[in-house]
């Protein structure tokens, strides 16, 4: 992989993490379609196992403020009876409660998932299928509660929405934006907490995949690779701060286009044997 192809990933990863458009989808089909990253598995794993981190790492500076109060809240009020407990220490519980769907699931699918659902026939049904059902979500969802209406239920439906993105196409904010919408919440406050919801899900496995895996990259593919990483933090940054100023406004719709668009196009790709 040469430094420009890793970078081009990069772009595409930070690009794609936090639109409801399926991040590990955008990636695959490029390395398919412009024959980029041509890597083995250990080594294709380590790169983008990094370049995740990078995109996560941008949640954790964007929204550093609310990590730092709901911490501290949390530290604080923890073992307080749940009534007692301010928003913040509660919203802690509620990242934790939600995130125990992927990790469960992540542990008991991850050989199947990785070696199984990794094929472009599924990415493309899946980026159509869920895209509708965002569309649909989005159309039918009353979009009233706020981010401070969220309880112990819906923090775990939540979470089953965001593991359901085990299934590649499916994307993590997609799936969990779904469910907050079907449940009644606004677009922005949907968005919030699925990126809350995803930061230790995705620093946890970035990490441990790394960690098992980064001794499989040679040092003029590390150095590529922590560029690549680098631009995926520096652009994911900005997409989060445009998702939700745009959400303040604008719907779903343009990432349910988008979504049925390039599903539909791989899939006549696929069928002409072009991929």
């Amino acid at each position: 992989m040469t430094p420009l192809e890793a970078i081009i990933l990069g772009l595409i990863q930070g690009i794609t993490e936090f639109l409801p458009i399926s991040s590990s989808a955008h990636v695959q089909i490029a390395q398919e379609v412009f024959g980029l990253g041509s890597l083995d598995k250990a080594q294709l794993t380590a790169f983008i196992a990094t370049i995740q981190i990078g995109t996560e790492l941008a949640v954790v500076t964007y929204f550093a403020k609310s990590i730092v109060q709901i911490l501290k809240s949390w530290f604080s009020d923890a073992l307080k009876p749940w009534k007692s407990q301010a928003p913040d220490s509660k919203m802690g519980w509620l990242i934790i409660a939600g995130t125990i769907p992927i990790v469960f699931f992540g542990l008991v699918f991850q050989d199947f998932v990785e070696v199984e659902l990794r094929q472009l026939w599924i990415i493309a049904v899946a980026l159509i299928v869920f895209g509708l059902l965002l569309g649909f979500a989005d159309r039918i969802g009353p979009k009233t509660k706020t981010i401070r209406e969220l309880d112990l239920k819906s923090g775990i439906a939540f979470g089953l929405g965001q593991a359901m993105a085990l299934i590649p196409g499916v994307s993590r904010s997609g799936g969990s934006i779904t469910v907050g919408l079907l449940l009644g919440f606004t677009r922005e406050a949907a968005a919030r907490y699925s990126f809350l919801l995803a930061i230790p899900a995705v620093l946890g496995s970035g990490a441990y995949q790394f960690l098992k895996s980064y001794q499989d990259l040679p040092a003029d593919l590390l150095a590529s690779t922590i560029a690549a990483t680098l631009v995926s933090f520096i652009v994911g940054y900005a997409v989060i701060a445009w998702l939700l100023r745009y959400l303040a406004r604008g719907s779903y719709l343009p990432f349910v286009i988008w979504r049925v668009g390039v599903g539909s196009a791989l899939l006549i790709a696929l069928s002409f044997g072009a991929l």
